[in-house]
């Protein structure tokens, strides 16, 4: 690596060979990613509108599809804000505070990358299932957290909560605090440095990690399995209306995965765009 940067830091052309296995190694990364990612998303899009645009339109406006893309889309507008909040107080906490716990605090934010969803979904039912820890006082208050709606937020709540605080940690840690001391030092009370400092600060890193989690929330599948009950238009989300739909209508099923798939481009080319625009800023968080 140091003959590399030396001879890119004095201008030297690389040689034939070099060229070559450069461009071969390009093409590979490239093949991969044309049949690991593109090939297939190309084959979702060209199997949801095989029997024509008129029975794609018609598969997703089914009533069934419809409810499960409005649960996704209302279980990712709780859950996103819930974790941008969590993800803001955790990384302000880790890196302007020593307090005893804080390392304890660092594992349980990377908890959700270490355990398997299907298993968290169990967690959840667990303490607020029926026959769980919170069961019987949830049901003499006639409350119902698993197979309703509160159940699918708390367990998408759970897998995407790393991801907003692991953005901000690094880039908080690098920033250091002597902007926030500044500004306390002129009279600046807690929220106006919070507000006029620290968030400006940290705007594009926040944008991104909220991204990357929304991205997470729409297309979980493992927790809300085990949560949701599987009531059709209830409390279905569109990635468990896919998978009812493809034991039953082969096309429709694509159709309704299609859905899924615009919105995941969507947050991707949201999420590229603010990469390009403000590199520089999320560079320093890595």
């Amino acid at each position: 690596m140091a003959a590399v940067a030396a001879v890119v830091s004095i201008g030297i052309r690389p040689s034939w060979s070099t060229r070559l296995v450069r461009i071969a190694l390009v093409f590979a990364a490239l093949a991969v990613l044309f049949w690991l990612l593109v090939l297939p998303l190309l084959a979702i899009f060209a199997e949801a509108f095989r029997q024509g645009v008129a029975f794609y339109l018609d598969a997703i406006r089914q009533p069934d599809t419809v409810a499960a893309v409005r649960l996704t889309l209302t279980v990712a507008a709780i859950a996103v804000p819930l974790n941008l909040i969590f993800g803001l107080a955790a990384a302000w906490s880790m890196t302007h505070f020593d307090f005893p716990g804080k390392a304890l605090l660092g594992a349980l934010i990377d908890l959700p990358f270490s355990v398997s969803p299907v298993v968290a979904g169990m967690m959840l039912i667990l303490v607020f299932g029926k026959d769980g820890w919170l069961g019987s006082w949830l049901e003499a208050h006639d409350l119902q957290v698993i197979f309703a709606l509160p159940g699918l937020v708390l367990a998408t709540v759970f897998v995407t909560l790393p991801f907003v605080a692991r953005e901000l940690i690094p880039l908080m840690q690098a920033q250091g605090s002597e902007q926030e001391e500044a500004a306390l030092t002129l009279g600046a009370n807690g929220w106006q440095i919070f507000f006029r400092v620290t968030l400006p600060r940290v705007r594009w890193a926040l944008l991104y990690g909220v991204l990357l989690c929304n991205a997470r929330a729409m297309g979980e599948f493992g927790a809300v399995y085990v949560v949701s009950g599987h009531l059709r238009g209830i409390t279905n989300t569109l990635p468990l209306q896919v998978d009812q739909l493809y034991q039953e209508n082969f096309s429709a099923a694509f159709a309704a995965a299609s859905l899924l798939a615009l919105l995941t481009v969507l947050t991707l080319g949201i999420k590229r765009f603010v990469e390009w625009r403000h590199g520089g800023e999320l560079g320093a968080n890595h």
